[in-house]
């Protein structure tokens, strides 16, 4: 998923096509494009961590611009966004009749990026299959299309990969190759959160308000506020924060009434590490009871969108159940739901494992044996109705004592 372009004031060169305007004050921020200049200067492959909304494809873009390669293609690949046989395709191309569906050759994006540079975004989600399929062109620089089983061709591609995940950790748990680690890790760069850069918050803010179609100004209370917040979706919850306040504003001034809910009470905003996932849900559950948010139009696009977890999520449930003494119903009003996605809200719960135990919420609710079994439900066969059963007392297994 790529994310929105930062703001900063280095600026890139002036005749460089396409290159992305930055805004940064931050010491943090500065660091992050002296290192992205430097990298510039070579073809050494770049690996930009950082979490979802903190500008990883800007800072790629940079390095592409401000490289010898300047002139050539730039082409982004979203690993995440396809399954193993299409990114297989996108990737390396295939020939006329090479599965079904193929009915002509097709280029590959490593061929279209001859001469160029290869962003790799989410690099992270790809199978272990395609991590060896991206590491033999790593070592070798040839391709071969799909159905190719012979002709191979050789690309001239300097690669850029980017990740929200912890590569090292995916490594540790098998997910992950080492030596495709190492391969992409020649130099890497980290690009910090917004909430340990804040002194950028205001000249973003400054650069978005230049967007408005009237003369725009934040409030010193008002920017109080937005430095205090811990921005758990980066710039790109900026952006919209920003936006949304200059339509509810009526006149020129933005004030403290018309940001968010979550943003006027994220408290100091300033949690250590620990403290964060559980910060998220408070926040989250904050809006969504004050009627500032709802699940569908806030919560839910944001996970799709990967700045919150399904740990986020879960704990989002869990603050519900505490209020709802377990029941999941109860959910719909308190998350502005509407009545008839009951099924449609557990069948969400279900598919991404955000689903919590009821019981242990019910009041006068006995603890349940401490010995016993889980008994898994039947699989269900293939296109079987995704439909929830219509009973606020379903859970993923069955506890049998023995």
């Amino acid at each position: 998923m790529n994310d929105l372009p930062i703001t900063t004031r280095a600026t890139a060169r002036p005749n460089s096509v396409g290159a992305p305007t930055i805004i940064a004050g931050s010491a943090a921020m500065l660091e992050v494009l002296a290192i992205a200049r430097r990298s510039a200067q070579g073809d050494a492959k770049v690996l930009i961590t950082g979490e979802s909304g903190v500008g990883k494809d800007v800072i790629a873009r940079q390095i592409h611009v401000s490289s010898k390669r300047a002139t050539g293609p730039f082409i982004a690949v979203n690993c995440a966004g396809l399954t193993e046989t299409l990114l297989e395709s996108e990737l390396f191309g295939h020939v006329k009749g090479s599965f079904t569906g193929a009915y002509r050759d097709k280029r590959g994006k490593l061929q279209m990026a001859h001469g160029g540079t290869l962003f790799l975004d989410e690099v992270g989600e790809m199978s272990l299959r395609m991590q060896a399929l991206l590491l033999r062109f790593l070592e070798t620089g040839e391709i071969q299309s799909v159905g190719a089983h012979e002709e191979t061709t050789h690309v001239d591609v300097r690669v850029v990969a980017a990740t929200n995940r912890s590569l090292p950790e995916r490594v540790a748990a098998g997910e992950f190759r080492e030596d495709l680690l190492y391969r992409l890790r020649v130099i890497h760069i980290h690009v910090p959160p917004l909430r340990e850069r804040r002194d950028d918050i205001p000249l973003l803010v400054t650069h978005l308000l230049k967007r408005a179609e009237r003369p725009m100004e934040v409030s010193e209370d008002a920017m109080i506020m937005l430095q205090r917040y811990r921005w758990p979706g980066n710039i790109r919850e900026l952006q919209n924060v920003i936006e949304q306040a200059m339509w509810f504003a009526d006149r020129e001034i933005i004030d403290i009434g018309h940001l968010p809910p979550t943003v006027r009470t994220a408290g100091d905003g300033l949690l250590p590490q620990r403290e964060r996932r559980r910060q998220t849900a408070d926040d989250l559950y904050d809006a969504l009871v004050s009627g500032g948010y709802s699940f569908w139009e806030h919560v839910h696009p944001i996970f799709l969108s990967r700045d919150i977890t399904r740990h986020d999520v879960r704990e989002l449930v869990i603050r519900g159940l505490r209020t709802t003494h377990g029941n999941y119903r109860g959910l719909l009003r308190l998350f502005g739901i509407p009545t008839d996605d009951y099924k449609r809200f557990h069948n969400f719960l279900m598919a991404h494992g955000c689903k919590v135990d009821y019981r242990s919420f019910r009041q006068g609710t006995p603890e349940p044996a401490r010995r016993h079994k889980v008994v898994l439900p039947p699989l269900r066969p293939s296109g079987a109705s995704d439909q929830a059963p219509d009973t606020d007392d379903t859970v993923p297994g069955v506890l049998v004592n023995r």
